[in-house]
C-alpha cells in the first residue's frame, strides 16, 4: 500500500465538501485528489484519471440525472462494478438502519452521520483502506437491536461454517484488525486473512464490513 491514501469527494453541498478539504488537509498521509457534485458523471470521470482514490466519501442523498434518481447508493453499486478496489464510506443526515444495511450488502464499507467527530471520518477512513470494514460501535448496537426485533435464521450448520471461522467472524464484528486477530488466537495473519475470505465465499458478502452485518443478522455473533 502506498503511503498516501487519495480521497475522493461527492457531495453536492459545497460547503460541507470545502469543510471536508479543508479538515483532510491537515491529516497526515490524506490527499483529496477527487471532488464531485454529483454522483452520475463520477464513473466516466475516474476512468480518464492516471491516479484514482482509494477512498470515496459519498454523500447518501445526491443530485438526480435529468429527473433520474441517482443516489449514493447508485454510485456505490456502479463503483463497486466499474472500480471494486475503491472503498466506499456513505455519509448521511439520517441513520436509518435499513439504509445501513442496504447500503453495506451493496458494497459500501463503512456508513457515517454526517455530524459525527471529525476524528471518526478520519478512523473510517484509516480502517476501510487498512482492512476494508468500519462500523462504529453505535451503528454496530443499532443493527443488532433493529435486527433483534426481526426473526432470525441459524445458518452455521448450513453454511458449515468451522469453530475457528466463528471465532474469526467474532472479531471481525469487534472491528479487530487481521494482525490483532492473528495475535489474539496465535495464529499468522495469511491464516486469518485464509479463513475471513472463506467467510465472505460462504456468506456471499462483498466485503468485510457486509461480513459484519451477515453475522449480526443471522445471529451467529453477538456485539457487546
Amino acid at each position: 500500500m502506498s503511503d498516501t491514501i487519495h480521497i475522493g469527494i461527492v457531495e453536492d453541498n459545497l460547503l460541507f465538501r470545502e469543510g471536508l478539504k479543508a479538515i483532510m488537509k491537515n491529516w497526515p498521509k490524506i490527499n483529496v485528489t477527487f471532488e464531485a457534485a454529483e454522483g452520475y458523471t463520477v464513473v466516466d470521470s475516474l476512468s480518464c484519471q492516471t491516479v484514482r482514490p482509494d477512498v470515496m466519501i459519498v454523500d447518501l442523498s445526491l443530485p438526480a440525472n435529468k429527473g433520474i434518481e441517482y443516489s449514493g447508493l447508485h454510485l456505490t453499486k456502479d463503483l463497486l462494478n466499474h472500480f471494486p478496489d475503491i472503498k466506499i464510506i456513505i455519509l448521511s443526515v439520517h441513520m436509518d438502519e435499513n439504509f445501513i444495511i442496504e447500503l453495506i450488502e451493496n458494497g459500501a464499507h463503512s456508513f457515517l452521520v454526517k455530524d459525527c467527530n471529525p476524528d471518526e471520518l478520519y478512523n473510517a477512513i484509516l480502517g476501510v483502506y487498512s482492512y476494508g470494514s468500519y462500523i462504529n460501535d453505535r451503528a454496530l448496537k443499532a443493527l443488532q437491536n433493529n435486527l433483534n426485533k426481526k426473526k432470525r435464521t441459524n445458518v452455521q450448520v448450513n453454511l458449515e461454517i468451522t469453530k475457528r471461522e466463528i471465532e474469526i467472524l467474532q472479531l471481525v464484528c469487534e472491528q479487530l484488525t487481521a494482525d490483532e486477530i492473528a495475535d489474539k488466537l496465535f495464529i499468522s495473519v495469511k491464516t486469518v486473512n485464509g479463513h475471513r475470505n472463506n467467510l465472505l465465499q460462504k456468506t456471499g458478502s462483498r466485503n468485510v464490513t457486509g461480513l459484519v452485518i451477515y453475522a449480526i443478522k443471522n445471529g451467529i455473533v453477538t456485539v457487546k
